[in-house]
């Protein structure tokens, strides 16, 4: 890697005024297990969230949480985890006039925690028919459109890093879906829309950023009349670094799945399941009762606030019912137009290394019956780290989490854009394991796997799948000293 040429963690507007972002939060009531929990958006009359609940929203997903000194320059962690702490997920919004906030198209500036105002005026009618009519866009008093910077990643991880774009986009849209449940906001994962006049909305340069998912936030009545008009914009940003490498891949695979017409994104609307797991014919393992996801009583806001980066897990045990709470309480479905209850993309698989109350081996996730199925008894900590890119990590943790998916059904039912559907369900899952982990006190990491090698270590149970993520779970190894 070329460290002199470290791309810039944000995109800065330079000839922008900021707009301040409030800084003071209302606690939420709710556990952080019951809303990560939550998989519809509430049934509510008028929801429409001000400039505060906005910003709160935004903190806790994309905010910088502290900053440190470091190597003599400074480190930001932010509210979400990233690939490489790279930060390449960029957040928009569009809104009509709310409290304390005229209408228009903002970026909001993660650096110093302010919104800048690239269009004035309403452009939701813009997305809603962008999205088809999607119900919950032409009801949203507000919307967040969020974007990759392709080099910011791609700088580390080359072409690959078109895939963390689902994967960091996902981990952030968990702690966003996860705030806006815990104060009753609507909101939902919205990805069927024509990616042309959003692109063109944000004033993106494609060969470098591109949209990637709509959130509306609230309901309320829809938008009178027309947008206005969206010459280009012309806005100077801050380079990212002295010089940028293009990697072509990335660009190709995206197009790949765009949808090109408001017509096509109507009809993308929808659900696939990618068909239920293989009836169990292995030992089964009830997971503890959902009572286990009520034993932690912070909220969402206060575990995302103290998250930190799991580096590296001892090898000391995690209880089942703590990974049960994780399971039950990240699997419980999202809101997103390509799901509906009942209805997944991805299948869970799990190397279990060492889970008081369950042997050693690999398993199978029901989520119909909730249980495990051991597929093979042993000791597989040695795989585990070989699965996982051949690092310390997966092999140290008390149990790593698999999301493979049969992309047939998917491609069939989404075309291209399938891809992304199933990617973003598995990132969205696992940043709910995230999030409960770190509420349960032990850790979390996601990683990066050999594809085919995964898929035939746990076949013949998952012959045919694709691999769409991994999530490393267990206690955090204390730094020594010296270290």
């Amino acid at each position: 890697m070329d460290w002199p040429n470290k791309p810039l963690p944000f995109k800065v507007y330079s000839s922008l005024e900021p707009i301040p972002l409030p800084r003071e939060f209302s606690a939420s009531s709710a556990s952080a297990h019951s809303s990560i929990s939550s998989s519809d958006p509430p049934s509510v009359g008028v929801k429409i969230p001000d400039l505060s609940a906005l910003a709160q929203l935004l903190y806790y997903s994309a905010g910088v949480t502290r900053t440190i000194r470091h190597n003599g320059g400074e480190h930001y962690f932010r509210a979400a985890a990233c690939t490489g702490a790279l930060y390449h997920i960029e957040l928009y919004l569009v809104c009509g006039d709310l409290s304390g906030l005229e209408a228009g198209l903002y970026h909001f500036g993660a650096h110093d925690f302010s919104l800048r105002r690239l269009r004035s005026g309403d452009y939701r009618p813009l997305l809603i028919e962008a999205s088809g009519g999607e119900r919950a866009v032409a009801h949203a008093p507000a919307t967040i459109v969020f974007t990759s910077t392709f080099w910011r990643n791609a700088w580390k991880y080359q072409s690959r890093a078109y895939r963390h774009a689902y994967w960091d986009g996902g981990t952030l849209l968990a702690n966003l879906l996860a705030v806006a449940a815990s104060h009753n906001v609507p909101a939902k994962l919205v990805l069927g829309y024509a990616d042309g006049p959003v692109n063109d909305l944000l004033g993106l340069d494609t060969d470098k950023e591109v949209s990637i998912a709509l959130v509306p936030l609230g309901h309320a009545g829809p938008p009178s009349g027309l947008a206005p008009p969206t010459p280009p914009l012309e806005l100077p940003t801050m380079p990212l670094s002295k010089e940028e490498v293009d990697y072509p891949a990335i660009r190709a695979m995206h197009e790949a799945s765009n949808i090109d017409s408001a017509t096509e994104a109507a009809e993308w609307h929808g659900v696939a399941d990618a068909g239920p797991v293989p009836e169990p014919s292995g030992r089964l393992f009830p997971l503890d009762p959902p009572d286990a996801l009520k034993q932690s009583a912070e909220s969402v806001e206060e575990v995302i606030a103290r998250r930190g980066s799991t580096r590296r897990f001892s090898h000391d045990a995690i209880e089942l019912r703590q990974l049960s709470a994780a399971l039950l309480g990240a699997t419980q479905g999202m809101p997103a137009d390509f799901l509906a209850p009942g209805t997944v993309l991805n299948d869970l698989y799990l190397i279990v290394n060492n889970v008081g109350g369950l042997p050693q081996g690999s398993y199978a996730y029901h989520r119909d019956s909730e249980a495990l199925e051991l597929l093979m008894e042993g000791d597989f900590r040695t795989q585990a780290g070989y699965l996982g890119l051949e690092q310390e990590l997966p092999a140290d943790a008390s149990a790593n989490i698999f999301f493979l998916t049969s992309l047939d059904p998917v491609l069939q039912r989404f075309g291209n854009r399938g891809y992304r559907a199933a990617q973003l369900e598995a990132a969205v899952t696992g940043g709910k394991l995230y999030i409960s982990a770190y509420a349960q006190r032990f850790g979390a990491s996601g990683l990066t796997f050999f594809d085919d090698e995964v898929t035939d270590f746990f076949s013949p149970h998952a012959a045919g799948k694709s691999v769409m993520f991994l999530v490393a779970l267990g206690h955090s190894a204390k730094r020594s000293s010296g270290g």
